[in-house]
């Protein structure tokens, strides 16, 4: 893992924080509760069931230290003082695609909360960091792996 912060709107916190806290109670006593079922059921080293619920104790404990990492380097972004008319990590930008004038909006957040399909594009991205920084009216030429898009920043809040 690493060392560099990773930035989340208060609402991203609050569901890691409420993700974390379910992983680390309920799921971890059911996983607890298949593991010992299963033993109960006689000779493990060919328990299916046994196995199965190891591998997901494994997993589970994966994910729960993968957001406790992800947590305790967390930045919280300051949304109320995201409106300078500069794209930033929680600014939400309106783009025109110069090929066609179509145009979409997104909200830039860090790559925990990343969810293309709702909009919320990481400021890791190639169109995240391109547009950090760009105000209304700035052209931004950006390299994806589908190719070169070319965008005008029409709206910045």
């Amino acid at each position: 893992m690493t060392d560099k912060p990773t930035y989340l709107t208060r609402e991203g916190r609050v569901k890691l924080e409420a993700e974390l806290e379910e992983l680390s109670t309920v799921e971890r006593k059911q996983v607890a509760e298949r593991i010992a079922a299963a033993k109960e059921l006689g000779d493990i080293s060919e328990s299916g069931e046994y196995e199965d619920a190891k591998k997901s104790q494994a997993l589970l404990e994966g994910r729960i230290r993968e957001l406790r990492s992800l947590l305790s380097r967390a930045e919280t972004i300051d949304e109320d003082q995201i409106s300078n008319g500069e794209v930033r990590v929680g600014s939400s930008v309106t783009v025109r695609f110069e090929e066609d004038g179509e145009e979409e909006t997104w909200t830039i957040v860090g790559s925990a909360e990343a969810s293309p399909r709702q909009g919320r594009i990481s400021n890791e991205s190639p169109i995240g960091a391109s547009l950090l920084g760009k105000r209304a009216r700035n052209k931004v030429t950006v390299q994806t792996p589908s190719g070169v898009m070319k965008l005008t920043v029409v709206k910045v809040r």
